[in-house]
């Protein structure tokens, strides 16, 4: 066990949670979030102010491993008992049996949870880490498991909604959230409520159903300082000199064939590739092929099983790359299974990030030359920063908190904490004149509205 010397920003999230009882802690990630709520809870029951259980609401990888140990990394949490509720119902059941001073569960068991308790709520404070899965919750027709977490929400004493990426495609994610705080009371009763008064819809397509959502002007101000009084942002920025990665993009020209192809996929919607029909009916669907062209292979069929490789231009280029690391690990994320097969297949000494945790050691101690992610499975949780610092996005998806979590697994924060002082270089592989370029100006746009709100949750200290 080690003694637990707190940074001044977990003595800042420390006083804001003991005085807060329902409130947004929006710290970046790798600042020690999970101690600090810890360290909160393990107050409130020496004291008396809480004497039920704390239930903790996490992503799988999260509630079973990140949680407990760090309970027991501490010597002032050492008494704290930490339990999960994992496994086959029989096993949750037992676990919920046995005692405990915090419990933990993922967030789709949480249905099966609620279940158990007819009568009375056991549990005195919820934390819901990683609060942007309440994001869909809607008083009618929204997520099924936010809404049976809204039936015992206001049951706890305390709430507290965990994030670094408060607002990872807009200003519209922080409805869905702040409603567990207070009712709707700051941004209005229902979700209809809160649109209507910041929010234009823009009619971008004949369906009634192709509607874009855009903020009015004065929609970040007025958002920002509704919450301010519940919500305390962080991050490790505002403390230390802390490098921001450095961003390289390398384009990539796909051969004419190639590029023939893909125009004909955005402009046609049907392309025959090796004698079968592959249609893209709609717009999503559309620019899901015009991604896979870009990054190289294209499912044929309905089955997504299958696929045919149209060019090999980003393998060319991430080879480059790795050759230039002269023997430093590279962590490549991708987001196709074709993408997965192809690197595998050109890159006969990579391994996949799988669930395995000696993949992760080894990683870590350097035995893995390139390592394939997916972002959604080197999310929240992994410590990926004692393996390298350099990431190269092979293939590019919409999603910026995925974005945002596997950059940060490598990222300068977790570099710094770790005691490497060395940059983090991020790749992205653009394929020239294709949705890839979009996609990366996207997701752009999204980094500086979430900015902007982190920017005005920060207090002055």
């Amino acid at each position: 066990m080690k003694e637990w010397k707190a940074h001044k920003y977990q003595e800042y999230m420390v006083e804001f949670l003991l005085a807060c009882l329902r409130c947004n802690l929006f710290a970046g990630m790798g600042m020690g979030k999970t101690t600090a709520v810890l360290t909160v809870l393990d107050l409130l029951f020496l004291i008396g102010d809480e004497t039920k259980p704390a239930l903790v609401i996490a992503p799988l990888k999260v509630a079973a491993s990140t949680w407990p140990a760090e309970a027991k990394k501490w010597r002032h949490l050492r008494h704290l008992r930490v339990r999960p509720i994992l496994g086959t119902p029989a096993e949750r059941k037992a676990a919920l049996n046995l005692p405990a001073d915090v419990y933990t569960i993922n967030y789709e068991n949480i249905e099966w949870l609620i279940s158990q308790y007819s009568k009375e709520w056991p549990f005195g404070v919820c934390i819901a880490d990683e609060s942007t899965k309440l994001k869909s919750f809607r008083l009618r027709n929204g997520g099924v498991r936010a809404a049976a977490l809204a039936k015992i929400a206001f049951l706890c004493t305390r709430w507290i909604n965990l994030t670094g990426t408060p607002a990872p495609n807009g200003l519209a994610d922080l409805w869905g959230q702040m409603w567990f705080v207070d009712k709707g009371q700051r941004l209005g009763r229902t979700h209809g409520a809160f649109e209507s008064r910041w929010f234009n819809r823009i009619q971008i397509g004949a369906s009634p159903q192709a509607v874009k959502i855009e903020p009015r002007p004065a929609a970040d101000d007025e958002i920002q300082n509704a919450i301010k009084d519940v919500s305390y942002s962080l991050e490790a920025k505002d403390f230390f000199n802390i490098e921001e990665p450095i961003y390289i993009d390398v384009e990539v020209t796909l051969p004419p064939k190639a590029m023939a192809q893909y125009k004909e996929m955005e402009s046609e919607l049907f392309l025959q590739i090796q004698g079968e029909d592959v249609e893209a009916l709609g717009a999503a669907a559309k620019t899901t092929k015009c991604l896979q062209l870009a990054s190289g292979a294209i499912y044929l069929g309905e089955s997504n099983k299958e696929w045919a490789v149209t060019h090999d231009e980003k393998l060319f280029a991430l080879e480059r790359i790795i050759e230039n690391a002269n023997g430093a690990p590279v962590l490549v994320a991708y987001h196709f299974k074709s993408d997965l097969a192809r690197l595998i297949k050109y890159f006969p000494k990579a391994r996949q990030l799988d669930k395995n945790p000696k993949t992760i050691d080894e990683w870590n101690t350097g035995k893995i030359p390139v390592m394939l992610a997916h972002p959604q499975s080197a999310g929240h949780g992994l410590n990926l920063q004692d393996g390298g610092n350099i990431l190269v996005f092979f293939s590019h998806w919409w999603d910026l908190e995925q974005y945002q979590q596997i950059v940060e697994r490598i990222g300068p924060t977790r570099q710094m904490q770790a005691g490497h002082p060395r940059p983090v270089y991020v790749y992205h592989l653009i394929a020239k004149g294709t949705v890839d370029t979009t996609v990366v100006k996207r997701r752009d746009g999204k980094i500086s509205v979430q900015e902007s709100l982190m920017e005005a949750m920060k207090r002055e200290k």
